[in-house]
């Protein structure tokens, strides 16, 4: 059984900091890009940050270049998210996603691309 399991959210003030977890199994995680994207009420899924297989290669969205961070560990099945210098605009649910991909393919900023999706976790930034 395929799961995604992000953890770490919480309740923060701005200017701080939390660092976002996601937990994979039931499939070869070594073989799938991951991404975080995140949903504010009332607005569109968007792409926070993805890395590609061997964790070498990130992108980010313009809007958390230089504040967040995504990371994996392949030996532990998970990838992370550090966010930084967190803004009240930066509030949403997070959610993290797996995209199966060859070795050589660059990870997207697509959403419909991506195979699995977590449940999310709450991210609330008060000002």
């Amino acid at each position: 059984q395929v799961r995604l399991v992000e953890s770490g959210g919480g309740l923060v003030q701005s200017g701080g900091s939390l660092r976002l977890s996601c937990a994979a199994s039931g499939f070869t995680f070594q073989h799938y890009a991951m991404g975080w994207f995140r949903q504010a009420p009332g607005k569109e899924r968007e792409f926070v940050a993805n890395i590609n297989r061997s964790g070498g290669t990130a992108d980010y969205a313009d809007s958390v270049k230089g504040r967040f961070t995504i990371s994996r560990d392949n030996d532990r099945k998970t990838v992370y998210l550090q966010m930084n210098s967190l803004e009240p605009v930066d509030t949403a649910l997070y959610y993290c996603a797996a995209d199966r991909k060859i070795l050589s393919a660059p990870s997207s900023r697509d959403y419909s691309e991506y195979d699995y999706w977590g449940q999310g976790t709450q991210v609330t930034v008060s000002s």
